[in-house]
């Protein structure tokens, strides 16, 4: 499946997504590496809401420059071109979990979301056009923690994560995600 195709598959769940979708779909008609750091007004990335494997918790890092819970995800290297695969790669580094799956159940895509990042010493401004999906973890699989990325890593409960600070795109993909495995 193109990325096209995934884009043009994805059912947006609220008006919020549904034009950070169109967003997405612009962008990427309109660049033949929507991937590419370098482009000025922003690139895709990929992240994993990484669930365990009963689905009953979910695996969130506390990001060390941004300051807020996250999921997992991030850039893409150069020559990835596969949201799904710039996610899994993310997942991995940022959480030393061997094992990481993708939801085998369709669509692949979960969520979109297109939120901005702020300047920082060398880099401007700058759009992050998110493809978020379903990752789930090994049963017994214990998170590493990578201290440059992220000053904390758990698994919470579900009733847990209404006490954090998780901005609304990261709690519409997690309760997409709770749905998807319920149903």
């Amino acid at each position: 499946m193109t990325l096209e195709d995934e884009l043009r598959g994805h059912a947006a769940a609220d008006a919020a997504e549904a034009r950070d979708l169109a967003a997405i779909r612009d962008f990427v008609a309109r660049h033949a590496n929507p991937f590419d750091r370098r482009i000025v007004e922003g690139h895709l990335t990929g992240s994993a809401v990484v669930l365990c494997e009963s689905g009953e918790r979910v695996l969130l890092l506390h990001h060390r420059k941004l300051e807020r819970w996250l999921q997992p995800g991030g850039h893409a290297e150069p020559g990835e071109h596969s949201g799904a695969a710039v996610a899994m790669r993310e997942a991995l580094e940022e959480t030393g979990l061997d094992g990481l799956r993708l939801h085998p159940g369709p669509p692949p895509l979960l969520d979109v979301d297109v939120h901005a990042i702020p300047a920082r010493r060398d880099q401007p401004a700058h759009l992050h056009l998110d493809l978020r999906y379903l990752v789930l973890a090994p049963r017994a699989a214990e998170p590493r923690r990578q201290e440059e990325e992220s000053a904390d890593l758990r698994y919470f409960a579900w009733d847990e994560l209404a006490a954090l600070d998780l901005d609304p795109g990261l709690r519409r993909a997690l309760a997409k995600a709770r749905a998807r495995l319920r149903g």
